[in-house]
């Protein structure tokens, strides 16, 4: 019997393209809980509906690639 591979989970760059500045503080803290603290800084995450929601929040400050 072959084994399966387990398949690589699709990952999403998240670039923090606008500042939390003038937004509440749950957004700031989605933001941070995203691991985004600068500017155009990018950071990778899996693909998961946990991620997905809070980049849905915060959609207006950040821009995602697959």
């Amino acid at each position: 019997m072959a084994k399966k591979e387990k398949e690589q989970p699709k990952i999403l760059r998240v670039t923090l393209v606008r500042s939390p500045i003038g937004y509440n503080q749950r957004q700031k803290r989605t933001v941070k809980a995203l691991g985004l603290h600068h500017l155009n800084q990018t950071v990778e995450h899996e693909d998961v509906p946990a991620i997905r929601g809070m980049i849905a929040k915060v959609r207006h400050l950040v821009q995602v690639v697959e």
